[in-house]
Formats: C-alpha cells, sequence, structure tokens
C-alpha cells in the first residue's frame, strides 16, 4: 500500500467522523424548532461584573435597567476598576432602587482574578436565580430576562444563552469573530441537546444560586485566568439539568474586537481553559477539530495528485452539503445568515489561527482578564 492509499483511507475516516458529528451532534441543534416556555415571575439577580468598563456602562447599562420583567435587581461588581467605572455605576444606583453595587478591592491572594470579584457578587446578590452578562454587552431585545429565566424549573438549574457580536460592515475580521462564536455556540447548543452539555457563555448564561455553592463556587479553578463561565458550566452542568435557549428576544450583544491581536489575546484565554474540562469532552472535542484539520490537509493532496479524485470530490460534497444543512439552519436561528456564504473560506482560516493560538499557549501563559 502506497502514501496516497494511506492519505486516501485517511481522508474517509475523517468524513465518516465529520459525518457522525453532524447527523448524530448538530442536528440536534439544528432541526429544533423554538418552544413557548410557560411564563415564569420568579425574582432574577442580573450580575455584571465590570473591569475599567465605565464608557461601556454608560451606553450599554440602560437596556438591562429597561428589562420588561416583573422583579429583577442587578449586581453591579466593580473589580478594582482605575477609571471612572465605580462612579458610573453610582450614577446609575442613584436613580434606580434596584441596582447594587458590590466594590472589590485587590487583595494578595486573588489579585486581578475575576472569580473572586463575581464571588462577592453572588454572595451579595438576593434572588435564588442568577442572570450573568458582561458590561461591553447589551440585550437586544427588553424581553431578555424573561426568555432567558423562562427555561427554569425543578429539574433545569442552568440555562445557555447566546451572545452575538455586533455585525462591522467589510470587515473580515469581524466576520471571522462572528464565526468562532457561531461555531462554538452550534457546538454547545448541540452537544447540551445531546445531553452531554458543556460550557456556556458569561455574556448570556443563566443558574440557579444554590448550583454556585453545592459546588463551593468557583473553588475547584479559583487560581485559573479564566473559565468563570465555561469551567464552572462544564463542572455542574447535566443532561438533566441544563436547558438552551435561543430565542431571538433572549440574545445579548457584545462589541467586538477590532484588532487581530487583540481578539487573538481573548482567544488565548478562553482556549487555555479546555485543557480542564472533563475528560469525556476534551476527547470530543478534539477528535471534532482534529477531523476539520485533517478534512483541509488530506483533501487537497488527493485531489492535486488526481487520487481516485472522482470519490474523494464525492466525499467532500457530502460533507460540504451536510455542513451547509445544518449550519444554515443553526445560523438562521441565531440571526447569522450572512456569514454561510463564506463558511469553507471562514472555517480553514479559523482552524489555522486556533491552530496558532494553541501552539502560543503551549509556549506562553496568556494574560489576566482585562
Amino acid at each position: 500500500m502506497g502514501y496516497l492509499d494511506f492519505v486516501y483511507y485517511g481522508f474517509i475516516a475523517v468524513v465518516v467522523i465529520q459525518v457522525v458529528y453532524y447527523i448524530f451532534f448538530f442536528s440536534k441543534f439544528s432541526f429544533i424548532k423554538p418552544k413557548k416556555e410557560p411564563t415564569k415571575k420568579i425574582p432574577v439577580s442580573v450580575i455584571i461584573c465590570a473591569k475599567n468598563e465605565a464608557k461601556n456602562l454608560q451606553n450599554l447599562l440602560p437596556s438591562v435597567i429597561s428589562q420588561s420583567y416583573p422583579d429583577f435587581e442587578i449586581v453591579l461588581i466593580n473589580d478594582a476598576s482605575t477609571d471612572d467605572t465605580l462612579e458610573v455605576m453610582e450614577a446609575f444606583a442613584a436613580n434606580h432602587n434596584n441596582i447594587k453595587i458590590v466594590d472589590v478591592k485587590n487583595i494578595e491572594a486573588f489579585w486581578g482574578n475575576k472569580k473572586y470579584a463575581l464571588t462577592l457578587g453572588i454572595k451579595a446578590s438576593k434572588n435564588d436565580y442568577l442572570l450573568f452578562t458582561d458590561a461591553d454587552c447589551k440585550p437586544l431585545s427588553k424581553y431578555w430576562i424573561h426568555d432567558m429565566c423562562t427555561h427554569f424549573n425543578d429539574k433545569q438549574t442552568i440555562v445557555l444563552g447566546y451572545g452575538a457580536y455586533s455585525k462591522i460592515r467589510k470587515s473580515f475580521l469581524n466576520k471571522l469573530i462572528r464565526f468562532e462564536t457561531l461555531v462554538t455556540a452550534v457546538q454547545y447548543f448541540s452537544f447540551a441537546k445531546a445531553g452531554i452539555p458543556y460550557m456556556g457563555v458569561g455574556r448570556n448564561l443563566a443558574y440557579a444560586r444554590k448550583e454556585f455553592f453545592n459546588a463551593n463556587g468557583f473553588i475547584n479553578h479559583i487560581k485559573l485566568r479564566s473559565g468563570d463561565d465555561d469551567l464552572f458550566i462544564n463542572q455542574v452542568a447535566t443532561k438533566n439539568n441544563t436547558a438552551i435557549c435561543f430565542s431571538v428576544n433572549s440574545f445579548t450583544q457584545s462589541l467586538p474586537k477590532t484588532t487581530f491581536s487583540d481578539w487573538t489575546k481573548q482567544k488565548r484565554r478562553h482556549i487555555s481553559t479546555a485543557k480542564f474540562y472533563k475528560l469525556s469532552h476534551k476527547i470530543l472535542l478534539a477528535l471534532l477539530y482534529i477531523s476539520q484539520l485533517l478534512f483541509w490537509v488530506l483533501a487537497p493532496i488527493l485531489l492535486i495528485a488526481l487520487f481516485k479524485w472522482q470519490i474523494v470530490i464525492g466525499l467532500i460534497l457530502i460533507k460540504l452539503t451536510l455542513q451547509y444543512t445544518m449550519f444554515g439552519m443553526s445560523a438562521k436561528k441565531l440571526g447569522e445568515q450572512d456569514l454561510i456564504i463564506m463558511l469553507p473560506f471562514l472555517e480553514v482560516f479559523l482552524i489555522i489561527t486556533q491552530l496558532t493560538i494553541f501552539i502560543n499557549n503551549l509556549i506562553s501563559k496568556p494574560n489576566h482578564w482585562k
């Protein structure tokens, strides 16, 4: 058996793996239809942790304050900011009696640790259900709290939401950021629907207060730079206690990075937490990524050599058809349809970027948040 035979059979295996993921995982979210949940009016604490976010809070906090929900408090955490963040918080609190401020000072044991600040904010909250977002983030509807919290019930104590990024016209970086966000959301929604929840995003995440205290908070990974959202969910989420929310009114929108270097720094922090996931989750995610990488490595080799090219093209078409179908339907649900036309190109660029970030993380550790 020659070299090209090994490449050929390796390529077949890669396509089979991809097909399995699309059919048995991604279809779980692609074909799901929104289910109208009964309206609930449970008291909710909206928690926002901010570090040097004075300008963003001024612009975006009104969209949280104006939520159409009967009973909610807003817990604003000032994480040792050096700008006017605290003053902005105090100005809003003076006009709204449902705002509570937690002013966190740096201490040596937890210097610059967002999880320490979040812990103090959670302890200061008064309600049994917590809804999280970021200071550079805004709900896209006044029904954000309502839609996210309708999924809580006696069994479901965790709700995973979608945190989009705003669109910037004629920006390839913006498309790449939004595509990566879409891919990540499709994965964590799909795996959750398949009974394997493994992460959520802090831009739009809700859980019962008891989940936090039953797990002793972030104690298992308190010294890690990130993971207040994905590592915590990876630790406490199960197939029975986790729900997903993807109604249009439940989306939040954040301000995207505008330079490639700023974005890769952000992703370095996020990717650095993946090695602390449960082993089964790491295997599933690693197999998915490796199969994606090998697909785009092996396919050109076989096509250039014209080795059984008719079968190779057929396999490529099978993969792309499934991908366009699943991601096209998912993108429509999440309002990201414009990305689908560039899907293969964005996927290749994202795979290369993620590989580069992974290698950089092996060489040096990413910085603290902010």
